[in-house]
């Protein structure tokens, strides 16, 4: 498989065309942002470990039923991806008051979301990502009404099946943010699943395990990633 053009180059990741039907390329970038690219720098070995860690993830949502983007990995931070027409949707799936939701509403940080909670926003840097219900994802016509369903319903099941193999690591699964695209008529799962696009705390420590290390200085957020990837891919 050969590497063509450049189609997209995000704030921690390119994406190539390739010389194979239907097959895109995700390079993950050292870039590291926060704060709606407010704050941003390079870090040795990012890419990396997102890379390998996302690859982790979707080989195991694959083996327990839920279809993604994912192919193969090509090197440490290069994946081969199926061509997916991507939803402008963030889903955000919640098991506990972190972040955005303790700002905006009355909850308290650390108040377990019984049953979980699904957000989803609109994704449009240039709007800054506003939230959105499902009265306007069906008037926007970003999804049909069975689309919609069934995103809710995968998300979910993911947050099921993440939730469980993370617990077994003493990793907490707080929330993760999640995006979808469709292969025909196919709904996968696409873009990453990684420290960058998870909350994570330590089950006893409450110890912070993800980007918000890098967002609130809270310590050497490459030791972090490198010890979370390595507690998590040896589940």
């Amino acid at each position: 498989m050969k590497q063509g053009e450049l189609l997209y180059a995000g704030k921690a990741k390119s994406v190539y065309r390739t010389d194979a039907k239907d097959t895109l390329i995700v390079e993950f970038r050292d870039d590291i942002t926060a704060f709606d690219g407010g704050k941003k720098d390079t870090l040795k070995n990012k890419g990396s470990y997102n890379a390998g860690v996302s690859a982790f993830f979707f080989n195991y949502l694959e083996e327990h039923g839920v279809k993604t983007h994912y192919l193969q990995m090509l090197d440490d931070r290069r994946m081969a991806v199926r061509s997916l027409s991507m939803i402008p949707l963030e889903v955000i799936v919640r098991n506990v008051a972190a972040g955005s939701i303790v700002r905006n509403y009355p909850f308290r940080e650390g108040t377990e979301l019984d049953p979980p909670v699904i957000v989803i926003d609109f994704k449009d840097d240039s709007r800054h990502d506003p939230m959105l219900n499902d009265d306007l994802i069906l008037s926007l016509k970003l999804t049909t009404p069975s689309e919609l369903k069934r995103i809710k319903k995968i998300s979910l099941e993911i947050n099921r099946l993440l939730s469980s193999l993370l617990a077994k690591e003493g990793i907490l699964l707080v929330d993760f943010k999640i995006e979808f695209g469709r292969q025909k008529k196919t709904i996968r799962l696409g873009d990453e699943i990684s420290m960058d696009s998870m909350r994570l705390w330590d089950k006893k420590t409450k110890e912070s395990l993800d980007k918000d290390v890098y967002r609130f200085n809270k310590g050497d957020v490459m030791a972090t990633y490198n010890c979370v990837a390595r507690r998590i891919t040896r589940s």
